[in-house]
């Protein structure tokens, strides 16, 4: 019986590397709906991926040992008997929790999305480059002649959100923290690039953009969050996507006044966005980011550190949180 390997939670653990391990299991025949993946890469979400192992993931409450992973691209290499929409070979994603990962995976054919070629910069479009657009448009309204301000802009979600904003015609900022970064930014025509270890990104807004930002898509949290807020414009908005600032640390206890009193007198709001909950537009999203990316209206960064193997993931989650990377974050198998 062939066997294969998976990465699993093994307890929670405030310490990611110290919650997880490496498993050995069968790897069962696709029943009649089911088709069999060989995985080939998968995406690193370092903050789920944290949170999760942590237990602080509200909408979830696994039960360890449970599975890891999301987002994956391989290929078929067995198909049930009933199974007439995909082939053997068929380069194929998954999104769903746990099955990201692990060398092989045994879904229902339902699960499974048919994309052109099994590479990673698929990775980076669903559902990472989906998040951005969705986030943008569905919860931050997104117009054309806007400030757009993206934090963490040269991240897996961030570049996309970048040249998403920059294709709906807007002024774009984006805030990162190294040159490298800065480089990559200058490539996606940022028009404006802030790298908060070189500059005061607070002296810079208010001195630049006196008006205030009219949106802002925020994955970093803490003090970059607090500036964000402190210049909306009139009528801004600013979209939590994350806090990755905040990931795999015990959460810091703020002492100041509420925050209504920034946002009432400016008639600004803040709001949340969380990829389950906007499921019904994903399709309409993936298939607009796929085709500007293989017409080279969207360009994919993926970070140029390899990762290789499940024994790697550790490090990848490390390298992301630490914001050491420079594009989407992708795990070879």
């Amino acid at each position: 019986m062939t066997t294969y390997k998976k990465l699993i939670a093994k307890q929670f653990n405030q310490d990611f590397r110290s919650a997880v391990e490496i498993v050995e299991v069968s790897l069962t025949d696709p029943t009649d709906s089911e088709i069999v993946i060989r995985n080939k890469f998968a995406g690193v979400n370092g903050g789920f991926d944290t949170l999760i192992c942590r237990g602080e993931v509200p909408y979830i409450n696994p039960t360890p040992p449970f599975d890891l992973g999301v987002e994956v691209v391989g290929k078929v290499v067995a198909i049930g008997n009933n199974v007439t929409d995909f082939k053997v070979g068929d380069p194929v994603q998954t999104i769903m929790r746990g099955g990201g990962y692990r060398e092989y995976q045994v879904v229902d054919v339902s699960q499974a999305i048919k994309i052109p070629e099994a590479i990673p910069e698929v990775l980076t479009l669903m559902p990472t480059g989906v998040s951005s657009v969705l986030a943008l448009e569905q919860v931050g309204e997104m117009k054309s002649g806007e400030t757009v301000l993206v934090t963490a802009a040269a991240g897996g979600t961030g570049h996309i959100a970048v040249q998403w904003a920059k294709l709906a015609g807007n002024h774009v900022i984006g805030v990162c923290g190294s040159d490298a970064k800065v480089e990559l930014l200058k490539r996606l025509r940022c028009d404006r690039i802030i790298n908060y270890r070189q500059e005061n990104l607070d002296e810079v807004l208010k001195k630049e953009y006196p008006n205030g930002i009219n949106l802002v898509f925020e994955c970093v949290g803490k003090k970059t969050f607090d500036i964000c807020v402190d210049n909306l414009a009139m009528r801004g908005r600013l979209i939590v996507v994350g806090f990755i600032s905040d990931y795999g640390k015990n959460p810091e206890q703020v002492q100041q006044s509420r925050i209504y009193g920034k946002l009432l007198w400016k008639a600004a709001s803040i709001r949340g966005f969380l990829n389950p909950l906007y499921k019904e537009y994903m399709p309409a999203a993936r298939d607009r980011l796929f085709d500007l990316f293989y017409s080279g209206k969207i360009q994919v960064a993926i970070d140029p550190t390899e990762f290789r193997g499940l024994e790697s993931i550790p490090d990848a989650v490390e390298y992301l949180i630490g914001g050491k990377n420079c594009g989407k974050v992708v795990v070879r198998f």
